[in-house]
């Protein structure tokens, strides 16, 4: 009984209450997805960002794919899914293209 107490401990402390909600934007992985062509060394590691349309408990979530992807099962387990984080405008801006010098030769 002393090590199961240690063990649900550690559980515990390690254990994350997934903060997913229904709109949010995630990326779910092309690990276990079939139907996207080309080499799998090029495939990209996630697919473009999918929006939550439904949460079956507190361990997984239904996203809606786009028409390339339908045939897919659109439920995924929490533990698979990333939440989508979107890029800082000001470091990656390309409006304001930079001067570049070139030093004499």
């Amino acid at each position: 009984m002393k090590l199961f107490n240690i063990q649900k401990q550690r559980w515990y402390k390690s254990y994350k209450v997934p903060d997913s909600k229904f709109g949010d934007l995630v990326l779910v992985p092309t690990l276990n997805l079939h139907n996207i062509k080309g080499p799998k060394k090029l495939k990209s590691s996630y697919v473009v960002p999918l929006v939550i349309v439904s949460l079956q408990g507190n361990n997984a979530v239904q996203v809606e794919f786009s028409v390339e992807l339908e045939n897919q099962h659109p439920t995924f387990p929490v533990s698979l899914i990333k939440p989508f984080k979107p890029s800082d405008k000001e470091l990656f801006s390309s409006d304001s293209p930079t001067a570049v010098t070139v030093p004499p030769v």
